[in-house]
Parts: structure tokens; C-alpha cells; sequence
């Protein structure tokens, strides 16, 4: 991380800032009174000379701010906020110093330009700096007061060694990070928003939408103090109110879009290599792993599966029936996704069609000359799609059709920072030129120094857009390595070439959780590190943890040691193949958070204090600990590597042993019955009002804890998700504080439940002296589940009971020593009620 540069500190009212020549400029405003306030639909101009300040309230809890300096303000355009949303305005009323919304105060200081938002009680939301910008030729840094109990997360999967990024300082400039450690910086993508937390006005987000190389500083260089600022481009930023994190990532996502419901396979275990060098090998691969049976959806080829590492190519040699071998391999429930580099090979003469197609559109990125720009990649002299211009994007979306025609599920983009090799930057030069001629943007040329940041966000959007085209009834599955904010809307990602160690592993907790508070909820590391070889341990420890993020890839780079689930021997292969079972098991309540996160933008895999805000004030060293969805916690050792004790701290409200069922309570918990031992645990008062529970680390043990109220749906083994899952669906009710449970599930794959082809039902419990009433609503949707009977237990239960479902007496069944009740009921299509009473 470095430090944010200081240049000239001159306040912002008294220059007239310079602005780029990339950027379009609008007529300035007609002159004001020194110092004026001016009321403007949805909000507030603040004028002094020159200087202009607008700052508008796109809904009630979300204000964007725009400065100009010289009173020019640039084009209105984004790549990350659609027009649509940025032409929204709600009524505010005039207050003598700014506005009002329903839900902020918005406090302006005419003589300094000084910015404060609070909510209607007063309490400070975000309030600028004494000096609130500052400028250096066409450079500026935007200052913010950091109040001391005020916690800094988002920024996508930057490093840093710790989930907060407070004390930290970053650049945002895609870079290809090969080999990148926990103080790397910057490294692949540029997400230039973060959430303050703990603050007295709650939560809150900034989105400072500018792509240029822009940097972050928060408490680096002077403690109390929030910097950010650009050496270029258009001052355009947004506030975003909570109070709670939840709702400010919700409205995050509501700016830059949310990510589309995932392919229910793309939820399984995935197994790749760089690379499964021919046909034969990938098949023993996928032979290997049926006949141990470990549930697999997705296999993977990396470059070698090409001619010559050119894209849109076979290498017919090693894979002499590619289609046929894809045909064969989803047969036996595997989906293959392949890599597409963007780079283009600069190949004239030699009949390779990107290339020859792309020259004669005049598709490919130019060099400060007008030339065509050449960089070496893997396949050689490369030449790079201009994906700023909308006919590019169309023009590169037709390459896929022939992979998708030989059955390609899924496609990879990878090196799209851009990475070049053999130059110093290891990208292309800043003053390339790239045609603009893309939705709002009015059609000029803008030099790659504005363009970089957006390059790789914009190639997923284009192959996300080719693969809609070709399939427009499938949804698209892209992964990329870099992106923007709003690149959520075209693709999942992951975090890079990472490396084989006990530091990785932790990093990539911090990693992933932070990409889902930027809106990346589909997210994956390298399960065992790419670079280098994990150890047996390692790569066990990491199985299972990677068993409850939201995408599980195994992933290793050439000339590394194998690092499939096989290759530490039978008992190591017996503990991975259990978590990834225990995954396929959880599938419907994944695929409910899928649902949940497609509508609401809530991440899948979430900080602790998402969604039990005291958390954040926890005594424990949660650095390793994290929700799946707000029901299941998974709490990993802090130090995973080590064999010493630690404590978990759980959240006020009571929770369950994951894998005994049994109530965690005053003195013991439950000893788990089964593959899995859960350690006698004692419970001390934690912070909050929360529980402390001591943990002693065991290599085939992971503590995981469910809160009483959740309602979780599990299903039977399957190998793949291309088979039907035989028998019913389990429901495992944890009595409890707001009790309920979501089951969703559709065909998987295509896009009829846009049109109502899904089945989505809310189950509710609640708790009474005499028993527990379960409620089904009735399901919405037209599309029949797998499942005809549910298998039900409640957990915690003491003692017999009497059942009856819709009226009609059952006897429920009684496991002591689980301390469980079971019954099992026909589904029905209606609303279902089921009580379970004292004897």
C-alpha cells in the first residue's frame, strides 16, 4: 500500500482547476453571487466565482456529489451508474444551509464548500474535512473527517493482512499481480468504493466513481482523516446512507446494478489446472473423480487447450474431439468453462479470423501514433479489442459462437487488466487511444490512462452480452480476474495468481468478504494456492473452509505439485471429499442466498457484523470468522496454521452446532455423533450480549454454528447437480428469535424464472409453552421442485410430542440423545401448517 501524493493544498473555491481534454465540458453556469446556495431539482448548487458544487439526492438515502473547480462540470457519463439511475431525483425541501430528504440533512458551507451529511437527529453521517479538496494541476484530493470508532471496509479484494482497511492506504490500478503477498499493491481490479462502520450516524458507503488511477488513504498519514483523489477526470462521488452495512450494500448495488441469478452448477465444486495439458488427461481427471466419488459440476482448461495460446482457437492435436469430449463429459455431470484471453494474436496472413476480422472493423486499441497498438502476451505479438465502443463489444461477443457450439458452459476471462509482458508497466502505455462510443458517452477518443481501470470490466461485458446473444435463453457464466464497480452485473471473480500458505488462506477470507460488500457476491480464490505447492494440511484446511464460500474452484499454476482432492492419500481425501459433500447437501439454502442476493444485492458470504451489527465490537479475534447468509457461521482458527486455542465470539440471540444440531448453552454442547467431533465447548458471556465459546483447532473439524431461529433446507447427495436429487427434502428447524427459512429453486439454468418458472416459499416457526407451529407459505411461482415429501426435524427438542400437519394427527418421531423431533409430511402445493405440541 502506499501513501496518497500531497501536491499543492490550495482551497477548492479560490482556483479554477484545469481539466482534462478527454473529458467533454458543457457551457459553465451563468455567474452567481459569491458564495451562493442555489436550489436545483432534487437538491442544492453551492457557487463562489468560478467554483461549483451540485449535489443531488438520487433517492432519500443517496446523495451523489459533482465538483468543478473552473464551473465547468464534465460530460454526465459512467460506466458504472446507468443514466437511468443517475437522472433520479427525489423531492427535498430547502433548508437554510443546504436540504433535506426523509431520511438526511445535507449541510453545506458557502464559504468553504465544506460538506456535511447527518441524519434528521443530527447525528454526523459523513462530514468533510476543515479543508475539503485540494488541488495539483489537474490532480485534486478530497479529505473526510475518520472519527476513532469508525471502521473502513470494500475496496473489492485489496490486500492489507486485516478485513479493515483502516490505517491503510491504496491505488486503483489493474495490475497484473502475479505472486502478490498481503501488503501488495495495487493488484487486479479497481473498486473504488468502501463502507465506514461504526461511526454515530451508522454506516454509510462512498462510490467515487472516477477510473483514472485513483488512490485511498484512510487514517494512513494522518489519523483522523479519510483522503481520496485522482491526478485526473471528473470529481463525481456518492454518499450512500445506511444506517445498517446491509442496507447501504443493498443500495450500492442498487447504483451499479446486481449480479444475475448464478447457474445453480456453478454453485458445485469446480476443479481446474493450469493446465490439463490433452484430452486424455482431463478425461482421467473426470474419471478420477467419479470413481472416488467426490461431487464434482465444473472442469476447467487454462490456455494449453488452444493453438499456440491464440483465443477462439483448439489445439486439435491435444484435443482431437473437443466437442465430442465435451458432449461426453456433461453426460457424466461435468460443465466445462474455457479461457478466452482478450488478447488477440497478431497473426497477419495466417487465416486466424479474430484477428483478420478485427482488423478490417478497425477493432483494436491504438498507440499514441493512430497505429494499431502491438504487445506481447502468451501467444506473441498481441493486439487488444477496443472494448469502449459498443460495435467492438458486439463484434467480440460473435467469437464465442464456436466453443459455445462445441458445448462450452462457462467462459474465462483472465489477463484483461490489461497485462502486457516485457514492458515496465506490465501494461499497455497510458497514452494508447481508445475509441468511446458507448451508452450515455457522447463518441470521442480517451487516452488508456482514463480507459485502464474499466478495460476488464468492459471485456466481461462483452463476452457477457456475446453469450446472451448466442444463448438467449441460458444465462451466461463468466469469471474474470479484473474489473470496476458494477462489473458484478457481467461476471463472477476471483482474486488472482495467489500463492500455496497458511497466509493466503487467511487472505482470502478477507478477500472474499470484502468483494461481496462491493457487490462481487459470486467470488473464489485458488483453493490451495496457484503459485508454489500447499502442504497437506493446507490444502485440507482450505477445502473446508472453501466449502462455505460462494464459489469453490481448485486452482494451481504449471510446474506446481498436483493439488486435486487425491494426492495427499485416503485419509486427507476422506475429510475434503466430506465438506464437499456437506456443500452439495447445503445446495437449496446457496441457492436461496443466490435468490436472495439477485434481488436484494445482500452478499452471500458476509462479514459477522453484516447482519449482527454488535459484532462489530467483539472481544475475539474474529479475523478468520464470516456468515453464510445470516444463519450459518463459520468460524475457522485466526491463526490456521497453529494448533493453539482461540475463542469465538457469537452474536447475541443463541446458537446451534452445525453439525450435532445440539443447542450451544450454559456449560457443554452437544458431542457431535458422526464423522465430524464437535469439542465440548463452554460458553462465557461475550461482548454484546453475545457468547463466547473456546475452540481447540482439529485438522478434520471445522466450528461451524447455526442461529436459533434459522429454518435451513439440505437436500440428498448428489454427484453433480445434473442429477435429481432421490428422496425428500430435509428441513432443519433451530428454534429461535424470528424464526424462518427460505427454499427457492428453478431449473438451474435457464432464464425462465424471469417469467415465473421458479418456486420460492417462505417457511415460518413459532415458539409457544406448548410446542413450535411451522408455517409453509403458499409457493409462488410456476415450477414443480424435485421433492415430494419433507423430512423435518427440529433441534433442541426435549420429550414427546404429539404432530399434527393441516389438521391431521402424525407421530412424530424422538431421538433423546440428538435431542431431536422428526417428522416426514407429504409437500402440498398449498400453504402446509405443522405443529408439534408437548406431551
Amino acid at each position: 500500500m502506499k501513501k496518497g501524493v500531497s501536491g499543492l493544498a490550495v482551497a477548492w473555491w479560490c482556483l479554477a482547476l484545469g481539466a482534462s481534454a478527454a473529458i467533454a465540458r458543457p457551457a459553465p453556469p451563468p455567474a452567481v453571487t459569491a458564495g451562493a446556495l442555489v436550489a436545483i431539482p432534487g437538491g442544492v448548487e453551492a457557487r463562489r466565482g468560478a467554483a461549483t458544487m451540485r449535489v443531488t439526492a438520487l433517492t432519500d438515502s443517496i446523495l451523489r456529489v459533482r465538483t468543478a473547480p473552473d464551473g465547468h462540470l464534465p460530460e454526465d457519463a459512467s460506466w458504472a451508474v446507468d443514466a437511468a439511475i443517475r437522472a433520479k431525483r427525489v423531492a427535498v425541501t430547502a433548508t437554510p444551509d443546504g436540504f433535506a430528504t426523509t431520511a438526511l440533512r445535507v449541510h453545506i458551507d458557502p464559504a468553504t464548500g465544506r460538506l456535511t451529511v447527518t441524519d434528521p437527529e443530527g447525528r454526523v453521517i459523513s462530514r468533510d474535512a476543515a479543508r475539503p479538496m485540494t488541488v495539483d494541476g489537474q490532480g485534486f484530493t478530497l479529505s473526510k473527517h475518520l472519527p476513532q470508532s469508525e471502521h473502513i471496509f470494500g475496496l473489492g479484494d485489496k490486500t492489507g493482512g486485516t478485513l479493515d482497511r483502516r490505517g491503510m492506504s491504496y491505488v486503483d490500478w489493474n495490475t497484473d499481480a502475479y505472486g502478490f503477498n498481503s501488503s501488495t499493491d495495487p493488484i487486479y481490479k479497481s473498486i473504488p468504493f468502501f463502507i465506514g462502520v461504526g461511526g454515530e450516524g451508522g454506516s454509510y458507503g462512498i462510490l467515487f466513481d472516477n477510473t483514472w488511477r485513483v488512490w485511498f488513504d484512510f487514517g494512513h498519514r494522518d489519523a483522523d482523516l479519510i483522503r481520496f483523489g485522482a491526478p485526473g477526470g471528473p470529481i463525481d462521488y456518492y454518499v450512500i446512507a445506511g444506517p445498517t452495512t446491509a442496507e447501504v450494500v443493498r443500495r450500492y448495488t442498487d447504483l451499479t446494478g446486481r449480479a444475475p441469478l448464478a447457474p445453480l452448477w456453478s454453485l458445485g465444486y469446480q476443479q481446474s489446472r493450469y493446465s490439463y495439458m490433452d484430452e486424455a488427461e482431463l478425461k482421467q481427471v473426470a474419471a478420477r473423480l467419479r470413481s472416488d466419488r467426490i461431487p464434482t459440476d465444473v472442469l476447467w482448461l487454462d490456455i494449453d487447450f488452444q493453438d499456440r495460446n491464440r483465443p477462439f482457437t483448439i489445439n486439435t492435436k491435444a484435443f482431437p474431439d473437443f466437442a465430442g469430449m465435451t458432449q461426453g463429459l456433461r453426460k457424466d455431470g461435468f460443465r466445462l468453462v474455457t479461457i478466452a484471453d482478450l488478447h488477440v494474436a497478431a497473426a497477419p496472413g495466417e487465416g486466424y479470423a479474430p484477428y483478420d476480422q478485427g482488423m478490417a472493423g478497425h477493432h483494436f486499441v491504438r498507440d499514441a501514433k493512430g497505429q494499431v497498438y502491438v504487445g506481447e502476451v502468451w501467444p506473441g505479438p498481441s493486439v487488444f479489442p477496443d472494448f469502449t465502443d459498443a460495435a467492438t463489444r458486439k463484434w467480440y461477443g460473435t467469437l464465442f459462437r464456436p466453443l459455445l457450439d462445441a458445448g462450452v458452459a462457462g467462459i474465462w476471462n483472465d489477463m484483461n487488466e490489461p497485462s502486457v509482458f516485457k514492458t515496465p508497466t506490465a501494461t499497455m502505455p497510458v497514452d494508447n487511444i481508445h475509441r468511446v462510443a458507448s451508452d450515455d458517452f457522447a463518441p470521442r477518443e480517451a487516452s488508456h490512462a482514463e480507459i485502464h481501470n474499466v478495460y476488464g470490466m468492459e471485456n466481461t461485458r462483452a463476452t457477457f452480452e456475446g453469450l446472451s446473444t448466442l444463448r438467449p435463453d441460458e444465462r451466461p457464466f463468466v469469471m474474470t480476474r479484473a474489473s470496476y464497480a458494477g462489473g458484478q452485473r457481467y461476471s463472477a471473480t476471483w482474486t488472482g495468481d495467489n500463492s500455496a500458505t497458511w497466509d493466503h488462506l487467511k487472505l482470502a477470507v478477507h478477500q472474499v468478504i470484502n468483494l461481496g460488500l462491493s457487490g462481487f457476491s459470486y467470488s473464489a480464490n485458488d483453493v490451495g494456492g496457484f503459485t508454489g505447492g500447499p502442504s497437506a494440511d493446507l490444502l485440507t484446511r482450505w477445502f473446508e473452509i472453501s466449502a462455505f464460500m460462494p464459489l469453490f474452484r481448485d486452482h494451481a499454476a504449471k510446474d506446481t505439485p498436483r493439488a486435486e482432492p487425491w494426492v495427499d492419500g485416503p485419509e486427507h481425501l476422506a475429510i475434503r471429499r466430506r465438506f464437499i459433500e456437506e456443500r452439495y447437501r447445503l445446495l437449496p439454502y446457496l441457492y436461496a442466498l443466490a435468490d436472495e442476493n439477485a434481488r436484494t444485492g445482500d452478499p452471500i458470504m458476509r462479514p459477522v457484523f453484516y447482519d449482527y451489527p454488535d459484532a462489530i465490537h467483539a472481544t475475539c479475534d474474529q479475523s478468520m470468522s464470516f456468515t453464510l447468509g445470516r444463519d450459518i457461521l463459520v468460524a475457522p482458527p485466526p491463526k490456521p496454521e497453529s494448533p493453539q486455542s482461540y475463542d469465538v465470539c457469537l452474536p447475541a440471540g443463541g446458537w446451534y452446532d452445525y453439525w450435532t444440531g445440539r443447542p450451544v448453552t450454559s456449560g457443554k454442547a452437544g458431542q457431535a455423533a458422526g464423522p465430524v467431533q464437535a469439542a465440548a465447548q463452554t460458553l462465557t458471556e461475550g461482548s454484546a450480549g453475545g457468547s463466547t465459546v473456546p475452540e481447540t483447532p482439529k485438522l478434520d473439524t471445522l466450528p461451524v454454528f447455526v442461529r436459533a431461529g434459522a429454518i435451513i433446507p439440505r437436500q440428498p447427495l448428489v454427484q453433480s447437480t445434473s442429477e435429481t436429487p432421490q428422496g425428500p427434502l430435509s428441513i432443519d428447524v433451530y428454534p429461535g428469535q424470528n424464526c424462518e427459512g427460505d427454499l427457492y429453486l428453478d431449473d438451474g439454468h435457464s432464464l425462465a424464472y424471469r417469467n415465473g418458472a421458479y418456486f420460492r416459499r417462505k417457511i415460518r416457526c413459532t415458539l409457544s409453552a406448548a410446542g413450535i407451529a411451522l408455517s409453509f407459505d403458499r409457493p409462488t411461482g410456476h415450477f414443480a421442485p424435485w421433492w415430494h415429501r419433507i423430512s423435518l426435524t427440529v433441534h433442541g427438542w426435549k420429550g414427546s410430542a404429539g404432530a399434527t400437519v393441516n389438521g391431521k394427527r402424525l407421530d412424530p418421531s424422538f431421538d433423546a440423545a440428538a435431542q431431536t423431533a422428526h417428522l416426514l409430511v407429504d409437500d402440498s402445493p398449498d400453504a402446509l401448517k405443522i405443529e408439534l405440541r408437548h406431551q
